[in-house]
């Protein structure tokens, strides 16, 4: 398993004090992605990893390409790198994940985004609370247990949107995670992401879902 160490810290952790569950300080999270996909931080070090990503895959090319060819390469990916950037920081984002390895000749086009979620003040909100009101926000929710704790699991299909460049329609899951012994109605967010085939409801659209749940067991909080 891999540890993100360098990358944990940037889960904002609850206000000083032990957590409920342990005598240690909650610091962030732990995320194993799929084979094939490379993690981009949001807050520190975005640049050095996009960097990281795109010598990679420029490296794998053929020497046979032409160098010019090869450039274009480079700058259409540093373009779309950036513009899923950006996209995740609107959303909160504190982590980018990335496929960057082809399957079958096939780029994926899907990403999973760590974002933290603030619901409000209330010091007397409980995490149960949280889920409580997620869970009654409409269809397509349901109760999942994730490292040993209460959350919420969306699924659901969002329209394109030319007004915030969204060209496609996609499948999107969410996962919704209290933070442990946070005094304030404080979570976590994964969102995975895919255009899929083009049919967002496609069996390999399930296929790429049912990856990503996969992904989802191995999510753990991190402590000092």
């Amino acid at each position: 398993m891999s540890d993100l160490s360098d990358d944990v810290r940037t889960v904002p952790a609850p206000a000083p004090g032990p957590n409920p569950t342990t005598s240690r300080a909650l610091v962030g999270y732990r995320l194993v992605p799929p084979p094939g996909w490379d993690m981009i931080p949001l807050r520190n070090g975005t640049d050095d990893a996009v960097r990281r990503i795109v010598d990679r895959s420029v490296d794998h090319l053929s020497e046979e390409i032409p160098k010019d060819d090869v450039i274009k390469a480079r700058l259409e990916l540093i373009k779309r790198l950036n513009k899923a950037v950006q996209q995740a920081r609107k959303a909160g984002g504190l982590t980018l994940y990335l496929p960057v390895e082809r399957i079958h000749g096939t780029l994926v086009a899907a990403s999973i985004v760590v974002s933290e979620a603030l619901s409000g003040p209330g010091v007397n909100v409980a995490g149960d609370d949280v889920v409580a009101q997620l869970l009654a926000d409409g269809a397509g929710s349901e109760p999942v247990t994730v490292d040993g704790a209460d959350g919420v699991r969306m699924d659901k299909v969002v329209a394109a949107d030319a007004e915030r460049e969204v060209e496609h329609a996609s499948r999107r899951i969410d996962y919704a995670l209290p933070v442990p012994g946070s005094p304030v109605a404080q979570s976590v967010t994964v969102c995975f992401s895919t255009i899929a085939d083009g049919d967002p409801r496609s069996e390999f659209a399930d296929v790429l879902v049912e990856l990503f749940d996969a992904v989802m067991t191995t999510f753990r909080w991190s402590y000092e």
